[in-house]
């Protein structure tokens, strides 16, 4: 646990990015009966039944020290979904940059291999190349 504190108590430096990603799933759900309104000291009120319309995907990539963020909403999560999401990040959102270091945690999908799994090794290379975890 020390070792990730280090990484985000390192200074800035030219050329270099910390990235925090994380994913979840949310469950899609959808009201049943409306809300009844609100009354004078009583807030609205909801019933408890839904209806469920499936399930989705959320990467978050979060730069604190740059304060920018991005959220990415999929179906699922696999291998491919994250090099996908990866790919966005070293190609369109940080093109400039020399090195990403990239905090994640160890999901077996978290891993050079996924990139090389979906993409041709030149690219996979490429893209796993400014990344360190």
């Amino acid at each position: 646990m020390e070792d990730v504190l280090d990484v985000y108590t390192r200074p800035q430096e030219e050329g270099k990015v910390l990235i925090c990603m994380d994913e979840t799933s949310k469950q899609q759900i959808q009201e049943v009966r409306a809300p009844t309104p609100p009354a004078p000291g009583v807030p609205y009120r909801y019933d408890a039944e839904y209806q469920r319309n499936g399930v989705s995907n959320l990467f978050m990539f979060v730069a604190p020290l740059e304060g920018w963020r991005r959220v990415e909403v999929t179906a699922q999560r696999t291998k491919s979904d994250w090099a996908k999401a990866v790919r966005q990040l070293v190609d369109e959102d940080w093109p400039d940059a020399e090195k990403i270091v990239l905090v994640m945690d160890n999901l077996n999908t978290h891993n050079p291999s996924s990139l090389y799994e979906t993409f041709p090794p030149a690219e996979a290379k490429r893209r796993a190349c400014p990344v360190h975890s």
